[in-house]
């Protein structure tokens, strides 16, 4: 290699003494085709194996030992926010109520906080930009808050009730809106609308072939105005491999930007690192 580099330096300035004294320059050698790195494949996010008799697996949060690989304990925590609108809350919005909120999905960004966007299919076709906007930034990844943000499973809060032959229809509906909406980083976690099901819930969408994602803090931030108890209630509760559920809904959740800016500062202090839900579930050294 060294000899090699000595021969090409020389050659350059003989050819360059040559032009200094009116002779003509050899052409320089055409430099080497740099050989092109071979495409890498996207990594499938992590998802848990189907349950007994083909259910519908259930994560709520990594688990906290047991399987040696040091990994459980690191401070990691995952803020996840439902877009929540149901199929017939159409007129509301189209008399102004806002169920989107840019000004959360901003103080994410500028905070630099990775996060799982958990989207009813609903809100996807009435925001269509922004659904667009979220799943093409790599900080965000979206999952599936089902299309109608109907029960799975009865009573859950006085919502209407899908029936067992159409849970796998609603959940493939939501998939169909991302992408008509223009959707990337979609991701095959599924969260039940008001985190309600029960066995025929899990057995019904075992066809779907997603993952369903609980959580273990609850925010409090669903109608709530006041955004210290909402942070409170979150710090209170995020241990090393919490999953956090918040809403990013303005009329239904209008405290949870506020809250957010107080969150985020004070568990990265503590030593926190946020993740995507990908991330959490995925356990490995």
């Amino acid at each position: 290699m060294r000899k090699t580099t000595t021969l090409t330096v020389a050659g350059v300035l003989t050819g360059a003494a040559l032009a200094g004294c009116g002779g003509s320059a050899p052409a320089p050698a055409p430099p080497p085709t740099p050989t092109a790195p071979a495409p890498v494949a996207p990594e499938k996010p992590p998802t848990m194996a189907p349950g007994p008799a083909g259910r519908t697996p259930v994560f709520e949060r990594r688990p906290t030992g047991g399987n040696g690989s040091g990994a459980a304990a690191e401070k990691v925590v995952a803020l996840t926010f439902d877009a929540d609108m149901t199929a017939d809350q159409g007129p509301r919005a189209a008399s102004g109520e806002r169920f989107d909120n840019p000004e959360l999905v901003a103080v994410l960004r500028r905070l630099k906080v990775p996060s799982t966007v958990f989207m009813t299919g609903r809100w996807a076709e009435e925001y269509p930009a922004q659904a667009k906007a979220i799943g093409a930034d790599p900080l965000f990844e979206v999952a599936n808050h089902s299309y109608s943000h109907h029960a799975f499973s009865s009573p859950c809060y006085g919502l209407p009730v899908v029936g067992k032959t159409a849970m796998t229809r609603d959940v493939e509906r939501a998939f169909t809106a991302f992408r008509k909406a223009g959707v990337r980083n979609v991701v095959p976690y599924f969260r039940f609308p008001g985190g309600c099901y029960d066995d025929t819930a899990l057995r019904a969408l075992a066809s779907a072939n997603v993952t369903a994602v609980q959580w273990d803090v609850v925010s409090g931030d669903a109608f709530a105005t006041d955004a210290d108890a909402v942070a409170e209630q979150v710090l209170d509760g995020v241990r090393p491999g919490s999953l956090v559920v918040m809403h990013c809904t303005r009329s239904a959740a209008p405290a949870t930007e506020a809250a957010v800016r107080r969150i985020v500062p004070e568990l990265r202090e503590r030593g926190y690192r946020f993740v995507k839900v990908s991330e959490l579930m995925d356990d490995r050294p």
